[in-house]
Protein backbone atom coordinates (compact mmCIF):
# COMPACT_ATOMS: atom_id res chain seq x y z
CA UNK A 1 0.00 0.00 0.00
CA UNK A 2 2.56 2.22 1.02
CA UNK A 3 4.84 1.54 -2.67
CA UNK A 4 1.86 2.25 -4.37
CA UNK A 5 0.49 5.34 -3.00
CA UNK A 6 4.37 6.83 -3.41
CA UNK A 7 3.80 6.40 -7.16
CA UNK A 8 -0.01 7.93 -7.25
CA UNK A 9 1.86 10.88 -5.53
CA UNK A 10 5.46 10.99 -7.49
CA UNK A 11 7.30 10.39 -4.19
CA UNK A 12 11.00 8.73 -5.46
CA UNK A 13 12.57 9.57 -1.75
CA UNK A 14 15.99 8.19 -2.11
CA UNK A 15 17.04 8.98 1.68
CA UNK A 16 14.83 9.49 4.34
CA UNK A 17 14.69 10.08 8.39
CA UNK A 18 12.98 7.49 10.52
CA UNK A 19 12.08 8.69 14.48
CA UNK A 20 10.92 6.06 16.66
CA UNK A 21 9.72 6.47 19.90
CA UNK A 22 7.99 4.90 22.75
CA UNK A 23 5.04 5.96 24.48
CA UNK A 24 3.08 4.89 27.70
CA UNK A 25 -0.43 3.34 27.79
CA UNK A 26 -1.92 3.63 31.53
CA UNK A 27 -4.24 0.89 32.17
CA UNK A 28 -6.81 0.20 34.90
CA UNK A 29 -7.41 -3.05 36.37
CA UNK A 30 -6.24 -6.13 35.66
CA UNK A 31 -4.38 -6.56 31.98
CA UNK A 32 -2.03 -8.78 30.67
CA UNK A 33 1.28 -6.93 30.20
CA UNK A 34 0.53 -4.40 32.01
CA UNK A 35 4.25 -2.88 34.13
CA UNK A 36 4.96 -0.16 36.45
CA UNK A 37 7.59 1.80 34.79
CA UNK A 38 8.22 5.22 33.53
CA UNK A 39 4.61 6.41 34.00
CA UNK A 40 5.55 10.55 34.08
CA UNK A 41 1.94 11.80 34.16
CA UNK A 42 0.32 8.55 36.53
CA UNK A 43 3.55 7.98 38.24
CA UNK A 44 2.99 4.52 39.93
CA UNK A 45 0.35 3.21 37.54
CA UNK A 46 0.57 -0.01 35.10
CA UNK A 47 1.13 0.69 31.97
CA UNK A 48 1.53 -0.79 27.97
CA UNK A 49 4.58 0.44 26.46
CA UNK A 50 4.25 0.77 22.84
CA UNK A 51 7.44 0.98 20.39
CA UNK A 52 6.45 3.40 17.48
CA UNK A 53 8.33 4.54 14.21
CA UNK A 54 7.63 7.41 11.48
CA UNK A 55 8.74 8.63 8.71
CA UNK A 56 9.44 11.94 8.73
CA UNK A 57 8.89 13.21 5.01
CA UNK A 58 5.28 11.69 5.29
CA UNK A 59 4.40 11.93 8.28
CA UNK A 60 3.28 8.10 8.06
CA UNK A 61 3.59 5.03 10.64
CA UNK A 62 6.22 2.63 8.90
CA UNK A 63 6.37 0.34 11.82
CA UNK A 64 5.96 -0.28 15.61
CA UNK A 65 4.77 -3.05 18.08
CA UNK A 66 2.52 -3.56 21.48
CA UNK A 67 4.99 -3.35 24.66
CA UNK A 68 4.76 -4.37 28.04
CA UNK A 69 4.90 -1.17 30.34
CA UNK A 70 8.89 -2.16 30.61
CA UNK A 71 11.71 -0.17 29.43
CA UNK A 72 13.63 -1.18 26.26
CA UNK A 73 16.79 -2.89 26.11
CA UNK A 74 19.20 -3.32 24.23
CA UNK A 75 18.16 -6.72 22.20
CA UNK A 76 14.75 -5.35 21.38
CA UNK A 77 15.95 -1.84 20.56
CA UNK A 78 18.11 -4.00 18.37
CA UNK A 79 15.57 -6.48 16.67
CA UNK A 80 13.36 -3.65 16.34
CA UNK A 81 15.92 -1.53 13.84
CA UNK A 82 16.86 -4.27 12.34
CA UNK A 83 13.18 -5.12 10.98
CA UNK A 84 12.76 -1.77 9.33
CA UNK A 85 14.54 -2.78 6.40
CA UNK A 86 11.53 -5.08 5.27
CA UNK A 87 9.18 -1.87 5.46
CA UNK A 88 10.87 0.26 3.36
CA UNK A 89 9.76 1.38 -0.63
CA UNK A 90 12.11 0.22 -3.66
CA UNK A 91 12.94 3.38 -3.80
CA UNK A 92 14.53 4.07 0.16
CA UNK A 93 18.33 3.90 -0.26
CA UNK A 94 19.39 5.52 2.75
CA UNK A 95 17.99 5.94 6.06
CA UNK A 96 19.10 8.20 9.17
CA UNK A 97 17.31 6.81 12.37
CA UNK A 98 16.81 9.30 15.10
CA UNK A 99 15.74 7.95 18.85
CA UNK A 100 15.89 9.05 22.51
CA UNK A 101 18.22 8.20 25.53
CA UNK A 102 16.19 5.25 25.51
CA UNK A 103 17.65 3.25 22.67
CA UNK A 104 21.30 3.83 22.96
CA UNK A 105 23.09 0.60 23.37
CA UNK A 106 26.18 -1.59 21.57
CA UNK A 107 23.38 -4.22 20.32
CA UNK A 108 21.08 -1.09 19.00
CA UNK A 109 24.08 0.78 17.32
CA UNK A 110 25.56 -2.44 15.70
CA UNK A 111 22.01 -3.36 14.15
CA UNK A 112 22.11 0.27 12.57
CA UNK A 113 25.23 -0.27 11.59
CA UNK A 114 24.90 -3.61 9.82
CA UNK A 115 21.90 -2.54 8.33
CA UNK A 116 23.70 0.18 6.56
CA UNK A 117 21.65 3.13 8.65
CA UNK A 118 22.83 6.28 9.86
CA UNK A 119 21.89 7.34 13.17
CA UNK A 120 21.52 10.20 15.85
CA UNK A 121 20.61 8.60 19.36
CA UNK A 122 20.03 10.58 22.94
CA UNK A 123 23.09 9.58 25.32
CA UNK A 124 22.08 7.81 28.62
CA UNK A 125 24.49 6.73 31.15
CA UNK A 126 27.48 6.83 28.85
CA UNK A 127 30.62 9.67 29.72
CA UNK A 128 32.86 10.44 26.53
CA UNK A 129 35.37 12.54 27.52
CA UNK A 130 35.56 16.18 25.06
CA UNK A 131 38.79 17.90 24.68
CA UNK A 132 38.08 21.36 26.84
CA UNK A 133 40.39 23.16 23.93
CA UNK A 134 38.19 22.14 21.10
CA UNK A 135 34.76 23.82 22.87
CA UNK A 136 33.54 26.20 19.89
CA UNK A 137 30.26 28.67 19.51
CA UNK A 138 28.99 28.98 16.08
CA UNK A 139 26.44 31.18 17.32
CA UNK A 140 27.43 34.70 18.79
CA UNK A 141 24.28 35.16 19.61
CA UNK A 142 23.71 32.24 21.69
CA UNK A 143 25.51 30.63 24.19
CA UNK A 144 25.72 27.19 23.06
CA UNK A 145 29.03 25.54 23.17
CA UNK A 146 29.33 22.77 20.99
CA UNK A 147 32.51 19.48 20.64
CA UNK A 148 32.97 15.80 19.49
CA UNK A 149 35.09 13.12 20.45
CA UNK A 150 35.82 9.43 19.72
CA UNK A 151 34.93 7.52 22.33
CA UNK A 152 34.12 3.36 22.96
CA UNK A 153 31.94 2.76 26.24
CA UNK A 154 32.88 -0.16 28.15
CA UNK A 155 31.25 -3.38 26.13
CA UNK A 156 31.44 -1.68 22.79
CA UNK A 157 32.66 -3.46 20.35
CA UNK A 158 34.36 -0.64 18.46
CA UNK A 159 34.18 3.97 19.30
CA UNK A 160 32.10 5.82 17.85
CA UNK A 161 31.78 9.72 17.88
CA UNK A 162 29.98 11.83 19.82
CA UNK A 163 28.84 15.36 19.87
CA UNK A 164 27.49 17.26 22.77
CA UNK A 165 25.98 20.85 22.85
CA UNK A 166 26.41 22.82 26.58
CA UNK A 167 24.47 24.74 27.63
CA UNK A 168 25.31 27.92 30.65
CA UNK A 169 22.95 27.41 33.55
CA UNK A 170 21.39 30.64 34.60
CA UNK A 171 22.71 31.46 38.23
CA UNK A 172 20.41 33.82 40.24
CA UNK A 173 21.29 35.15 43.58
CA UNK A 174 19.92 37.74 45.66
CA UNK A 175 21.48 40.98 45.80
CA UNK A 176 21.61 40.67 49.58
CA UNK A 177 23.34 37.51 49.73
CA UNK A 178 27.20 36.89 48.66
CA UNK A 179 27.37 34.54 45.56
CA UNK A 180 28.88 31.55 45.92
CA UNK A 181 31.01 29.69 42.98
CA UNK A 182 30.40 26.35 42.20
CA UNK A 183 33.21 23.35 42.79
CA UNK A 184 33.95 22.32 39.28
CA UNK A 185 33.21 23.88 35.97
CA UNK A 186 30.92 21.08 34.60
CA UNK A 187 28.61 22.32 37.36
CA UNK A 188 27.93 25.76 35.89
CA UNK A 189 26.54 23.82 32.23
CA UNK A 190 23.76 21.58 31.48
CA UNK A 191 24.97 18.80 28.28
CA UNK A 192 23.11 17.25 25.73
CA UNK A 193 25.33 14.19 24.38
CA UNK A 194 24.60 12.36 21.06
CA UNK A 195 25.80 8.86 19.48
CA UNK A 196 26.19 9.54 15.76
CA UNK A 197 27.49 8.15 12.52
CA UNK A 198 27.50 11.24 11.08
CA UNK A 199 29.76 13.60 10.30
CA UNK A 200 30.08 17.35 10.14
CA UNK A 201 29.94 19.68 12.47
CA UNK A 202 28.99 19.09 16.35
CA UNK A 203 26.18 22.02 16.06
CA UNK A 204 24.53 20.44 12.68
CA UNK A 205 24.38 16.80 13.52
CA UNK A 206 22.60 17.99 17.04
CA UNK A 207 20.96 20.57 14.91
CA UNK A 208 19.17 17.76 12.97
CA UNK A 209 18.21 15.62 15.78
CA UNK A 210 15.89 18.33 16.67
CA UNK A 211 14.08 18.05 14.26
CA UNK A 212 12.86 14.61 15.75
CA UNK A 213 10.47 16.26 18.02
CA UNK A 214 7.56 16.56 15.67
CA UNK A 215 7.33 12.35 16.19
CA UNK A 216 5.72 13.62 19.72
CA UNK A 217 2.89 15.53 17.42
CA UNK A 218 2.29 12.38 15.25
CA UNK A 219 2.59 10.03 18.79
CA UNK A 220 -0.21 12.07 20.24
CA UNK A 221 -1.94 12.06 16.77
CA UNK A 222 -2.09 8.30 16.81
CA UNK A 223 -3.28 8.08 20.67
CA UNK A 224 -5.96 10.11 20.10
CA UNK A 225 -6.84 8.36 16.82
CA UNK A 226 -7.97 5.09 19.14
CA UNK A 227 -4.02 3.99 19.87
CA UNK A 228 -5.02 5.23 23.75
CA UNK A 229 -7.86 2.74 23.82
CA UNK A 230 -7.38 -0.67 25.06
CA UNK A 231 -10.32 -3.34 24.25
CA UNK A 232 -9.45 -6.08 25.88
CA UNK A 233 -7.84 -7.79 28.91
CA UNK A 234 -5.86 -9.93 26.60
CA UNK A 235 -2.42 -8.63 25.22
CA UNK A 236 -3.18 -10.59 21.94
CA UNK A 237 -6.24 -9.19 21.27
CA UNK A 238 -5.03 -5.82 22.06
CA UNK A 239 -1.63 -6.21 19.74
CA UNK A 240 -3.98 -6.92 16.86
CA UNK A 241 -6.25 -3.94 17.76
CA UNK A 242 -2.81 -1.67 17.88
CA UNK A 243 -1.96 -2.37 14.19
CA UNK A 244 -5.92 -2.16 13.33
CA UNK A 245 -5.64 1.58 14.65
CA UNK A 246 -2.04 1.88 13.07
CA UNK A 247 -3.46 0.84 9.62
CA UNK A 248 -6.49 3.34 9.87
CA UNK A 249 -4.05 6.34 10.66
CA UNK A 250 -1.68 5.85 7.76
CA UNK A 251 -5.26 5.30 5.17
CA UNK A 252 -6.30 8.51 6.55
CA UNK A 253 -2.47 9.71 5.95
CA UNK A 254 -2.69 8.52 2.42
CA UNK A 255 -5.91 9.63 2.07
CA UNK A 256 -4.32 13.14 3.19
CA UNK A 257 -1.49 12.64 0.81
CA UNK A 258 -3.32 12.03 -2.37
CA UNK A 259 -5.98 15.18 -2.12
CA UNK A 260 -2.88 17.15 -1.89
CA UNK A 261 -1.64 15.70 -4.73
CA UNK A 262 -5.19 15.83 -6.38
CA UNK A 263 -4.81 19.80 -5.98
CA UNK A 264 -1.47 20.47 -7.03
CA UNK A 265 -2.72 18.94 -10.12
CA UNK A 266 -5.12 21.43 -11.17
CA UNK A 267 -4.49 23.62 -14.14
CA UNK A 268 -7.35 26.15 -14.18
CA UNK A 269 -8.42 28.82 -11.37
CA UNK A 270 -11.95 27.71 -11.10
CA UNK A 271 -10.80 24.13 -10.25
CA UNK A 272 -8.21 25.24 -7.93
CA UNK A 273 -10.82 27.72 -6.11
CA UNK A 274 -12.94 24.07 -5.62
CA UNK A 275 -10.12 21.97 -4.02
CA UNK A 276 -9.55 24.50 -1.50
CA UNK A 277 -10.95 22.56 0.93
CA UNK A 278 -8.71 19.32 -0.27
CA UNK A 279 -5.50 21.80 0.53
CA UNK A 280 -6.97 22.40 3.93
CA UNK A 281 -7.12 18.54 4.66
CA UNK A 282 -3.47 18.24 3.81
CA UNK A 283 -2.94 20.85 6.30
CA UNK A 284 -5.35 19.81 9.34
CA UNK A 285 -4.58 16.95 11.45
CA UNK A 286 -5.93 13.26 10.75
CA UNK A 287 -8.81 13.68 12.74
CA UNK A 288 -9.97 17.67 11.77
CA UNK A 289 -9.34 16.54 7.95
CA UNK A 290 -11.14 13.17 8.72
CA UNK A 291 -14.19 15.41 10.01
CA UNK A 292 -13.94 17.81 7.07
CA UNK A 293 -14.67 15.41 4.62
CA UNK A 294 -17.33 13.30 6.94
CA UNK A 295 -19.50 16.77 7.20
CA UNK A 296 -20.42 17.35 3.63
CA UNK A 297 -24.22 17.04 2.91
CA UNK A 298 -25.01 13.78 1.54
CA UNK A 299 -27.23 10.63 1.93
CA UNK A 300 -27.45 7.14 0.77
CA UNK A 301 -30.31 5.88 -1.67
CA UNK A 302 -30.82 2.64 -3.29
CA UNK A 303 -31.31 2.98 -6.45
CA UNK A 304 -31.79 0.29 -9.56
CA UNK A 305 -30.82 -2.80 -6.73
CA UNK A 306 -27.59 -0.55 -6.19
CA UNK A 307 -26.50 1.94 -2.94
CA UNK A 308 -26.04 5.10 -3.93
CA UNK A 309 -24.13 7.92 -2.16
CA UNK A 310 -25.83 11.75 -3.16
CA UNK A 311 -24.13 14.88 -2.49
CA UNK A 312 -25.84 18.43 -2.40
CA UNK A 313 -25.35 20.55 -5.49
CA UNK A 314 -26.30 23.34 -3.13
CA UNK A 315 -22.99 22.41 -0.60
CA UNK A 316 -19.82 24.20 -1.72
CA UNK A 317 -17.40 21.39 -1.10
CA UNK A 318 -19.46 19.19 -3.29
CA UNK A 319 -17.55 19.88 -6.40
CA UNK A 320 -14.13 19.62 -4.36
CA UNK A 321 -15.23 16.29 -3.12
CA UNK A 322 -16.29 14.72 -6.55
CA UNK A 323 -13.09 15.89 -7.76
CA UNK A 324 -10.89 13.72 -5.06
CA UNK A 325 -13.71 10.51 -5.90
CA UNK A 326 -12.89 11.18 -9.79
CA UNK A 327 -9.04 11.51 -9.22
CA UNK A 328 -9.28 8.20 -6.93
CA UNK A 329 -11.26 6.43 -9.38
CA UNK A 330 -8.92 7.40 -12.43
CA UNK A 331 -5.64 6.18 -9.89
CA UNK A 332 -7.47 2.73 -9.56
CA UNK A 333 -8.03 1.99 -13.12
CA UNK A 334 -4.49 2.77 -14.38
CA UNK A 335 -1.94 -0.44 -14.32
CA UNK A 336 0.31 -0.84 -11.90
CA UNK A 337 3.79 0.65 -12.71
CA UNK A 338 5.60 -2.79 -11.84
CA UNK A 339 3.08 -4.56 -14.51
CA UNK A 340 3.49 -2.52 -17.22
CA UNK A 341 7.40 -2.45 -16.81
CA UNK A 342 8.01 0.80 -15.50
CA UNK A 343 11.08 2.62 -13.63
CA UNK A 344 9.41 3.12 -10.76
CA UNK A 345 11.87 0.96 -7.84
CA UNK A 346 9.24 -1.30 -6.20
CA UNK A 347 9.60 -4.01 -3.26
CA UNK A 348 6.69 -5.88 -2.15
CA UNK A 349 4.66 -5.63 -5.47
CA UNK A 350 4.10 -9.22 -6.74
CA UNK A 351 5.05 -10.05 -10.29
CA UNK A 352 2.68 -11.53 -12.24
Amino acid sequence: MRERVWQLCGFTFYRIRVNIDTTVKTVYGNQQGARKGHNPKHRGKEGLRPLLGFIEETREYLIGKLRPGTSVDGTEAAAFIADIENHLPGCVQEVLLRADGEFLSWQSVQAAMEAGFDFIIANKGCTPFFDSHQWYQPFKRKPFEYNSCIYQPGGWGQPCRFVVMRILKEQKHPSHQPQQCVLFEDDKYTYRIFCTSLAGPAHKVIAEYDKRADVENLVGEAKREGLDMIPSAKFKNNYAFFQIVMLAYNIWRYMKMIANQSVSGKQSLAAAAEGSILKGIMSNTVRIARLKLLFIAAKVVKDGNRDKVKYSIHDARTPAMFYLLQFLDKARSRPRPWHQGSVWPSRFAIQN
